[in-house]
């Protein structure tokens, strides 16, 4: 999910001003590698995220088969009459699950609304399950058949490269192992199958796909979108073209784990910007947002305070239901 937050970066960082691409690291050799090749990993993974808040992926375990049929089934729905795709729109609020209609969403303190609509798919529990009143049931659309099927595996498999992806940075931060591990499952993740429309000729020109925004969860894994447009904005105010290759993910830090860090893996500004041809064109894309727990802490942690904690401790909990009334999805 999406934010917008000011920006600010701990001092003690030593950004590297000179590599303007950013880096791309196999996750297989974390996940199967030596002991060598695991930390080799790690530390690449956190210098990227440091110098960029964005690393982009491959050998990460998600089948480019099941992305490819993935985006298939987004073009088909999204090609569904206006009237259709409302018909699922979740009456628990806050787009939490099901169709979010073009309008209805907004960067953190931007006076105009986003170019785009998507839909929601989150963490599926039993009924008697503690957290079941507190995720509402999916919705799934009747007119194509394998949506359930393709974006729950979908789902599945981008959470586990994602737990991989925390695990690597344990060693970093000084923390045990299994420290994210257990605060993401059964968290609140949300996939999100975004659809950016060919932009129309009268639109609003303050509007962009996705104006500069920050994520609000730990991490945010991106199947590489259909099309161009994505930048992030670099350490000198630039912004950096973002494009990875059909099958990588690319990866980014969202404002949860930023906050965790003091700053020191910062949450960077990103967009989607208007292209040429997307006046003319869709775009499609389907960004993983990790999150943890409700009840888990914020507080910063022990290896990241330095000289001060920039935040106050907060819940998960707390801080999505803050974030989500800044860009306008719950009142």
């Amino acid at each position: 999910m999406e934010t917008q937050t000011h920006q600010t970066v701990s001092d003690k960082v030593q950004f590297n001003k000179t590599l303007r691409q950013v880096p791309t690291l196999s996750l297989a050799a974390y996940v199967t590698g030596d002991a060598s090749q695991k930390e080799e990993f790690s530390q690449k993974l956190w210098m990227g995220l440091k110098d960029y808040g964005f690393i982009i992926l491959k050998d990460h375990g998600v089948s480019f088969e099941l992305q490819k049929r993935a985006y298939e089934l987004l073009q088909s729905f999204y090609a569904l009459p206006t009237e259709t795709k409302k018909r699922y729109i979740s009456s628990a609020g806050g787009g939490q699950r099901g169709y979010t209609a073009l309008g209805q969403e907004h960067a953190k303190d931007s006076p105009v609304m986003d170019l785009k609509e998507f839909w929601h798919v989150g963490r599926e529990v039993e009924p008697h399950h503690p957290m079941a009143a507190f995720y509402p049931a999916n919705i799934w659309p009747e007119e194509i058949p394998e949506f359930q099927t393709v974006f729950s595996q979908l789902f599945a498999s981008l959470e586990n490269a994602g737990k991989n992806m925390l695990e690597a940075l344990t060693g970093p931060l000084k923390l045990e192992k299994d420290y994210f591990k257990v605060r993401v499952q059964e968290g609140n993740s949300i996939l999100r199958l975004l659809h950016y429309p060919p932009i129309p000729a009268d639109a609003d020109p303050r509007c962009l796909r996705a104006a500069p925004h920050e994520d609000i969860n730990f991490i945010t894994l991106l199947p590489a979108a259909t099309a161009s447009g994505l930048q992030l904005k670099d350490r000198d105010g630039s912004w950096l073209n973002v494009d990875g290759e059909p099958g990588t993910l690319i990866v980014d830090v969202g404002d949860m784990l930023a906050r965790l860090t003091n700053d020191v893996l910062p949450s960077t500004t990103h967009q989607v910007v208007n292209t040429e041809e997307g006046r003319f064109k869709s775009r499609y894309s389907m960004p993983f947002f990790m999150h943890p727990q409700s009840d888990v802490s914020l507080a910063c942690l022990p290896s990241c305070r330095g000289d001060q904690e920039k935040y106050a401790p907060i819940t998960a909990g707390e801080f999505l239901m803050q974030r989500l009334r800044e860009i306008g999805l719950i009142k």
